[in-house]
């Protein structure tokens, strides 16, 4: 059942991406004969969900997947390695230093197979104070983004793209907290002139291209996070859910599923492409400077004598 949506996935909305992300398992063999040539193809080494752990085991650690590897990914002719991790900085020492250590380890492999690092990162409420949907959370989430980015960003990870979450919850943001997402009114804890602040932070802690994920939220917020989100600094979007997830709901009926595709999902491309139309290009970002600054490492006539293999 899943293998026969994520197909659909991939051959009605991959054509309208730059990259498609999946996994190895039931993805890569779909992906191997749907993917359009002319799209990136971005493989997943961690294991889906994570190990409870910490302090009545409320807290996170990414298991990598057995059995899989950087240098597959490579081999499997993939243009892009991600790897997703949970992270509080305020989270017990072992766990934060096992988060770290995984991120460190697919950071060195990455950098030996000559392959782009894609770091997932996603705070998760672990304090008994917290619940992801409350204004608790919501105040604290924009440090907790700016940890992780300032941590990740450290050239020892040797990261290219951080995947992040929008740093703030809109839900709980003045413009937006009567209700205009879900109809749920909030009591809001930010504006919209902080929440442009909170993006700008990012791009300044940032020494790598960062785009957004989805995390979950429909369409609409999504829209606007990627809007708002691209004017401040970001560099586009990576999302799954927020753009294809009602094609589940004509689930069993195929056909259903995939004339949702060919035109809601479509059109959610459509329009995020448009929300993003102010991103930063990732050769002006703050790793490069400026597109004349995009060289080949040691360019010259010999740089290929210098060019270590994978076995250097």
């Amino acid at each position: 059942d899943l293998a026969q949506i994520k197909k659909l996935i991939v051959k009605v909305l991959s054509p309208y991406s730059s990259a498609t992300l999946i996994d190895p398992g039931y993805g890569y063999p779909i992906a191997a004969k749907h993917l359009p040539p002319e799209v990136g193809l971005l493989l997943a080494v961690e294991e889906t969900g994570y190990l409870a752990s910490g302090a009545g085991e409320k807290e996170r650690k990414t298991r990598l997947l057995e059995g899989w590897s950087v240098e597959k990914v490579k081999r499997a002719g993939a243009d892009g390695v991600k790897l997703l991790l949970y992270y509080r900085h305020d989270g017990s020492p072992e766990v934060v230093e096992h988060q770290q250590e995984i991120a460190r380890r697919v950071g060195e492999e990455c950098a030996k197979y000559d392959i782009p690092y894609v770091l997932e990162l996603v705070a998760y409420p672990f304090k008994e104070d917290e619940d992801k949907d409350s204004p608790v959370y919501a105040k604290r989430k924009p440090k907790l983004v700016f940890d992780y980015v300032a941590e990740f960003a450290k050239p020892e990870y040797k990261v290219d793209i951080l995947k992040v979450e929008f740093p703030a919850d809109l839900k709980y943001c003045k413009e937006y907290a009567d209700g205009a997402f879900d109809g749920v009114k909030r009591e809001p804890v930010y504006n919209l002139s902080e929440v442009e602040d909170f993006c700008r932070e990012v791009t300044r802690l940032s020494k790598v291209p960062w785009v957004i994920l989805s995390a979950g939220v429909g369409i609409e917020e999504f829209l606007e996070e990627v809007e708002i989100a691209s004017r401040c600094g970001a560099s586009g979007f990576l999302c799954g859910r927020a753009l294809w997830k009602y094609c589940v709901d004509y689930y069993p009926d195929l056909d259903a599923v995939e004339q949702w595709l060919e035109t809601g999902g479509a059109e959610n491309f459509r329009k995020l492409y448009a929300a993003s139309e102010a991103a930063t290009p990732f050769w002006d970002t703050e790793a490069f400077k400026g597109f004349p600054n995009v060289a080949l490492r040691g360019a010259g006539p010999g740089w290929y004598k210098d060019y270590p293999g994978f076995g250097s």
